[in-house]
């Protein structure tokens, strides 16, 4: 599993940064959290083609999360994009696209299914499950996690002791199921270990609040925004924002493995004030830089 940061700023973009956008990479799966404006060149910057989104999840409908939108789908409908792309957002997600197609020309459209949300489980495959929760940012504003089911495992060796060779028996006992081998039952549990999954939650721009810390419950990679610093709180509170404290609190709280920074505001040069405020409570800290790679 592989997240890679397309996006690190907030409102305004700078040099260095682009608009919000994290991708995440899973088997045949890619799964783009918000679509700032230019996301095209960052896939492009990058070298991921467009055409390996089969899922977008929009956190909310504020310009620099999705600003991205018109241009992705222009050129998905351009790319012999044979899937139906599956978009996920708030209520009102519906509208939004139905505005957007009116308001743009697309020569070709790539077939796409919206599904508005709320709060619990808004996809589950046999390997993983996407679950949301409403944030606090004046409009409606979702947080995203990502949880990849446990695997069960065969240990050969013990499998082998038992004359369980490769085959139809070694998938029913990965798929937690009995077999009988020379007239013996041989359970799962014998020769069989449990990897637990992995679980990536994204917090988009809001305020300090319960649901992130429930959302985040857990988690192996927590990329929160921390758009200030804590010299900022108050303008933090009047924008609906946190700062890299506050995201290390709750990366704190909610027992996350690791904290990734982003979506910082344009005044700041560097990130490091950002990431030392956050460092105060929490150890595990990194701010994200665009194109930054992880694995999960």
């Amino acid at each position: 599993m592989e997240v890679v940061i397309l996006g690190t700023s907030s409102m305004v973009p700078t040099k260095e940064r682009n608009q919000s956008g994290v991708f995440i990479r899973y088997k045949n799966e890619g799964i783009l959290i918000d679509c700032g404006e230019g996301m095209q060149r960052q896939f492009k910057q990058k070298g991921i083609p467009l055409t390996k989104i089969t899922k977008i999840l929009i956190t909310h409908w504020h310009g620099d999360h999705v600003f991205g939108l018109p241009g992705v789908l222009s050129t998905l409908g351009t790319s012999e994009y044979s899937r139906t792309l599956q978009i996920y957002g708030p209520k009102g997600t519906k509208k939004q696209f139905e505005a957007m197609f009116n308001a743009f020309v697309f020569d070709r459209k790539v077939e796409i299914e919206i599904k508005e949300i709320s709060d619990g489980i808004i996809f589950e495959g046999n390997e993983f499950c996407l679950e949301t929760l409403k944030l606090e940012h004046g409009i409606p504003c979702y947080g995203y996690s990502f949880v990849q089911k446990d695997i069960r495992h065969v240990d050969a060796k013990k499998a082998k002791k038992l004359g369980v060779v490769n085959g139809p028996l070694m998938g029913k006992l990965q798929d937690n199921q009995p077999v009988v081998v020379n007239g013996k039952k041989v359970n799962p549990k014998e020769v069989t270990y449990i990897e637990n999954g992995k679980k990536i939650t994204v917090i988009a721009d809001t305020v300090p609040c319960n649901n992130a810390i429930k959302l985040a419950k857990d988690a192996d990679l927590l990329i929160c925004e921390s758009t200030y610093s804590s010299k900022l709180e108050e303008k933090g509170e009047d924008y609906k924002h946190m700062t890299g404290k506050q995201a290390g609190l709750i990366a704190n709280q909610s027992n996350a493995k690791k904290l990734v920074l982003t979506h910082f505001s344009a005044r700041y040069k560097t990130t490091e004030e950002v990431e030392e405020d956050a460092k105060d409570v929490f150890d595990n800290v990194v701010a994200a830089r665009d194109f930054m790679v992880f694995k999960v």
